[in-house]
């Protein structure tokens, strides 16, 4: 027991060097087409938390499963707000508000 936990361990430590790692690479024009990506990802591990969490038998599985799904709903919610904000960044502006913008700027 205890030696698949230290097998569990080391490969969720690995796997948190890699990812920061990877991710302190990526460029911010990239941004947005990543979280798109992560955010279908988080979608695909909600989905198995529900499973794991419709197949729980003790108490234990149940409270676990539980936050593994809260905690990816928060996360794959979080990830849309975050790209919705990231995208209205990028969207132009309506000619009157540029043109209000403008004659704010002449006086």
């Amino acid at each position: 027991m205890t030696n698949a936990i230290l097998q569990y361990a080391t490969v969720f430590m690995l796997s948190a060097f890699v990812g920061i790692e990877i991710i302190s690479k990526v460029p911010s024009i990239l941004h947005t087409p990543l979280m798109s990506g992560s955010n279908a990802i988080h979608g695909v591990i909600l989905v198995g938390a529900m499973i794991i969490l419709g197949s729980a038998t003790t108490t234990v599985e149940e409270v676990l499963g539980f936050l593994a799904v809260i905690l990816a709903t928060l996360n794959v919610v979080g990830g849309f707000v975050v790209t919705d904000r990231m995208l209205e960044l990028f969207k132009s502006k309506s000619p009157a508000s540029r043109k209000a913008k403008s004659e704010g700027d002449a006086q």
